[in-house]
């Protein structure tokens, strides 16, 4: 307890049975109970007018708080805060008071520094928002005019991930995390058509002389990936477009780049046709496997500065049942925001 706090005790506890001490002619000592004692003393008489504007009730208060918890420090507030009316004297900070303070936002600015250094990992959620294709025997489709040749434009990829991204040393991290994926494989053939028998699937072109407006092949995957990260600014958080870090370019801006591998199951598959038949729109939805692969596995490249990334992901395994269908290989690219 310090010597501010001493001195104002006193008063109080004057209305309590309590027996008074007569000191040096600067002193009062009053006897609370059996053993406990509060010590009044006055160096300056013209402290005596300062105490006439004190707020005793809600020093009190503050003092049996800290008394009830055996909390040692000093107290928070400035001795002008326990005054009636502020005017009335120029009180200043005692001694004490400003060294208890200082120690107290020392403590803190301590406990901060803290937790910033023992955090390892932060959480985003990341979008991927890209086109998809295919590659068969390292050539595109389209080289051989097939059926499944996809149209880039509209061939969209959509990816939802909620990613952790890890401090393992230094500026190198390891971002990992779950999420949803979509591939869209438009045809570039509007009236191509997808099929299957107990021999594989198969790809033809709907004879009906329509005006046929689209035809695709979409698979939904739920997935997991781990890629190693090195970020040359250090920053343990990666920047996102949607939490407000885009402010703060000058102190977590930086050129990142990462490699590493995902794996996916496949949820859902369907092809869709739209075409006008009589004035009418047309659309058929037809959900099926397809003979496609229920799991898909590849490797995941990414490079970013500041609040945005450049992914690139490209499937190892086919994208159909191996003598199911054509061997393709999938890929995606795309923006991460």
């Amino acid at each position: 307890m310090n010597y501010f706090t001493r001195s104002i005790l006193c008063f109080p506890v004057l209305f309590a049975s309590v027996s008074l001490q007569a000191q040096p002619a600067d002193t009062l000592v009053v006897r609370v109970g059996k053993e406990s004692t509060v010590t009044f003393a006055i160096k300056d008489k013209q402290d005596l007018e300062t105490l006439k504007h004190y707020n005793f009730q809600a020093l009190m208060d503050d003092m049996l708080k800290k008394l009830e918890t055996r909390d040692t420090t000093g107290l928070r507030k400035t001795p002008t805060e326990y005054l009636k009316d502020s005017t009335s004297t120029n009180l200043e900070p005692t001694d004490s008071w400003v060294r208890d303070r200082d120690e107290d936002e020392e403590d803190d600015r301590s406990d901060r520094r803290k937790r910033k250094t023992t955090r390892r990992t932060y959480h985003s959620f990341n979008i991927d928002l890209g086109m998809n294709n295919y590659l068969e025997n390292g050539k595109f489709p389209d080289n051989d005019n097939q059926l499944y040749t996809v149209k880039p434009w509209g061939s969209w990829y959509v990816g939802l991930s909620s990613v952790l991204r890890t401090r393992v040393s230094g500026k190198f991290f390891i971002e990992w995390g779950a999420g949803v994926t979509w591939y869209n494989f438009k045809f570039n053939n509007r009236a191509a058509v997808i099929s299957k028998d107990n021999n594989g699937v198969i790809f033809t072109q709907d004879p009906r002389p329509l005006p046929f407006s689209k035809s695709k092949l979409t698979a939904a995957y739920v997935n997991l990936s781990i890629v190693p990260m090195i970020d040359f600014g250090g920053s343990s958080r990666k920047p996102m477009v949607f939490n407000g870090d885009r402010l703060n370019f000058d102190k977590r801006g930086s050129f990142r780049v990462g490699f590493g591998p995902y794996v996916g199951y496949r949820l859902d598959s369907y092809a869709k046709m739209v075409w006008e038949e009589n004035g009418d729109t047309k659309k058929s939805h037809i959900h099926d496997n397809f003979y496609l692969n229920n799991l898909r596995y590849g490797l995941r490249a990414q490079i970013g500065y500041r609040d945005m990334d450049l992914f690139f992901n490209y499937d190892l395994n086919d994208l159909f049942i191996e003598g199911k269908g054509p061997r393709l290989h999938a890929f995606s690219f795309g923006i991460t925001l």
